[in-house]
């Protein structure tokens, strides 16, 4: 089973399309609250029946257009809380069912058919090359997105002897509403980029646990 953790623009578009997919299972979750994330994490071991969860996508993320002389603590803190530590307590709350996966599939590789985390990073979070400063600065997301960098390194590291792929992606500058926030036409459609996320995936491996990838596979510079 894989499950998509994150926050949704219209509840009425999932159940449209949960509507056509009877496969497709709705679970709320609000990833700044630890209580729902494991409400979240037993309604989903429910519905997979003794089996483990083999893919976890932490997709949530929230964006300020902050500068750095007007960023705020309240700010940071709303923004780490859903872009950093959200993906911290998922994979902690999630954990048994990706060992689970893993467990299923002994002897083989890492990839996402066993059991991986997937955290949706981005370019901005890049320390070596931060890309756009000059368009936006949006400061506490750029932590927040640098910090889950390390969060997803981390896990890796962590989470590797019970055979789970961890990777950091970046999906492109794409044309959602948080990506058009600034004023900026972006310039990936969201569906070259879910395409190009899905192609990644299929060909993630053991040499890729704790790396950062963009949608078309290329390395991301930390």
């Amino acid at each position: 089973m894989q499950a998509l953790v994150g926050k949704v623009p219209s509840l009425q578009e999932l159940q449209n399309l949960a509507s056509k997919h009877p496969n497709l299972v709705i679970v709320p979750l609000e990833v700044s609250n630890p209580a729902s994330i494991k409400a979240a994490a037993a309604t989903v071991e429910k519905h997979l029946g003794g089996s483990g969860l083999n893919l976890l996508i932490n997709n949530a993320g929230i964006l300020k257009i902050n500068s750095l002389a007007n960023e705020t603590l309240e700010d940071m803190r709303q923004i780490y809380t859903t872009n950093t530590i959200g993906p911290l307590l998922i994979g902690q709350a999630f954990l048994p069912l990706l060992k689970k996966a893993a467990q299923g599939s002994p002897g083989s590789a890492l990839s996402c058919s066993k059991a991986a985390i997937v955290n949706i990073s981005s370019s901005g979070g890049c320390i070596s090359a931060p890309l756009g400063w000059d368009l936006m600065q949006i400061v506490s997301y750029r932590c927040s997105k640098a910090a889950l960098n390390m969060l997803t390194k981390c896990q890796s590291l962590g989470y590797r002897e019970h055979g789970i792929l961890c990777v950091a992606l970046h999906p492109g500058w794409v044309q959602t509403d948080m990506g058009s926030a600034a004023g900026h036409q972006p310039p990936v459609t969201v569906d070259a980029s879910i395409q190009g996320m899905l192609k990644v995936l299929s060909s993630l491996s053991e040499k890729d646990t704790g790396t950062f990838l963009d949608w078309e596979g290329k390395v991301v510079p930390w």
